[in-house]
């Protein structure tokens, strides 16, 4: 059943669509961003920053925001696709700046425990990743970003 959807041609237009490309290229963009902020910082460039969590902008809200508007700009903002979109988007960046970011600071607490027990020589676990969520200037630029990029992708796509 798979091979038949891959093999349809309709499969494939959806890589040449404004839509896929407003929602994917504000991902890319802002995770460019974030990996070339981290680069200042460090004065390296890595590779991770990429496909990480967290970090400024968000590249989950430059997604959703992205694809939103996009839909928006093409379908008219009054519309139910519109619609569900935003609710979509607003949904992703309140999950990005509440419950992703409790659980990193839940990660943060744990890896301290895990510290206090190393030095009491028991064996530890697995470090727990920290960086999950996004503060709330990082949701609001990864916003930005994503619609900024629908915007310009826009002007160049018509």
């Amino acid at each position: 059943m798979i091979a038949n959807v891959i093999n349809d041609w309709q499969f494939w237009q959806l890589f040449t669509e404004y839509w896929f490309w407003g929602g994917c290229g504000g991902w890319i963009v802002a995770s460019l961003i974030k990996a070339l902020i981290a680069s200042f910082k460090t004065h390296k460039f890595d590779f991770v920053y990429l496909v990480s969590t967290g970090g400024m902008p968000s590249s989950h809200s430059a997604c959703v925001s992205g694809l939103a508007f996009s839909i928006g700009y093409t379908e008219g903002f009054a519309t139910p696709v519109a619609t569900l979109a935003c609710c979509f988007a607003v949904i992703t960046m309140f999950d990005a700046a509440t419950v992703r970011r409790a659980a990193g600071e839940h990660a943060r607490i744990l890896n301290a425990i895990v510290r206090d027990i190393k030095e009491l020589k028991f064996k530890p676990a697995q470090r727990f990743k920290e960086l999950l969520g996004h503060t709330r200037k990082e949701v609001v630029w990864g916003m930005v970003t994503g619609i900024a990029w629908a915007t310009v992708l826009g002007l160049i796509w018509r």
